[in-house]
């Protein structure tokens, strides 16, 4: 009888923690995308995520900036990505146990990428609205823009400033950057192709959300999903929604693959 008790008592504080937050232990890296800053379109999830009892930590990354246009590219891709160690670190010294690796388009792209560079210590990988093609760009001016900053790095001049062709979903601009880092970001054949990274990523639990609305969801999941999915509770998932809005439309979809692992 006392063992029973004493069991009972036991299991109180961990039945206390479940109700109060299901998703207490988790620690979540939530990215934003191109343009974008950690109060837009991620925000409303990463709300979420903490009243269900998780830590989550929204860093302002390299390609931030207003209205889906980045203030510049003036820090190469893969250095962009210690903002998200450095999240980690914080989310570590707060207490989560598992860490899971979350983005928007371009920040869908960014923590896919984190995750085939860092593969030990990930609980989770989630990529919600993937953007970011470079080996599907086929306008004019980007690739004109590519070859600029081949040119100018070729010519010693890797760190100097200048403009440079970008899009954001169907929406044109000029850019200042380096060329050293706009090439990183922009190479077809450099550290931002999403399918080159999802084949590297380790063997974690993967999910890819995307909206029936969003242009990259006519590829389905051979784009790239079933390149990363190597764990068993990995899910390819299709939400109503378009772009911008998918972190959003994909809540509750989100909170149940985090409870299920």
């Amino acid at each position: 009888m006392f063992g029973v008790v004493v069991l009972g008592m036991l299991l109180l504080p961990a039945m206390a923690l479940a109700q109060s937050g299901s998703l207490a232990g988790f620690g979540i890296v939530m990215v934003h995308g191109k343009g974008g800053r950690p109060t837009g379109p991620t925000k409303a999830l990463a709300d979420a995520l903490e009243a269900e009892g998780a830590a989550v930590m929204s860093p302002r990354m390299a390609w931030s900036g207003t209205a889906g246009q980045p203030d510049s590219y003036d820090i190469p891709y893969e250095q962009a990505l210690a903002e998200i160690s450095q999240a980690i670190a914080g989310l570590r010294a707060k207490g989560a146990r598992k860490i899971v690796i979350a983005g928007q388009s371009l920040g869908a792209n960014a923590v896919i990428a984190y995750a085939a560079r860092h593969p030990a210590g990930l609980a989770g990988v989630i990529s919600l609205a993937a953007g970011h093609t470079p080996e599907r760009f086929d306008r004019p001016d980007i690739i004109a823009a590519v070859e600029k900053a081949r040119q100018m790095i070729k010519a010693g001049r890797g760190q100097d400033v200048a403009d440079f062709a970008d899009s954001n979903q169907r929406k044109n601009f000029q850019v200042k950057g380096t060329p050293k880092a706009y090439l990183s970001f922009f190479d077809p054949t450099g550290p931002a192709v999403i399918p080159r990274n999802a084949a590297a990523m380790p063997k974690v639990p993967f999910l890819w959300v995307i909206g029936n609305a969003d242009r990259l969801a006519q590829l389905g999941p051979g784009y790239a999903f079933e390149a990363g999915a190597k764990h068993p509770k990995s899910q390819y998932k299709v939400v109503n929604a378009g772009h911008i809005n998918t972190p959003t439309a994909a809540k509750s979809e989100v909170i149940a693959w985090l409870k299920s692992l």
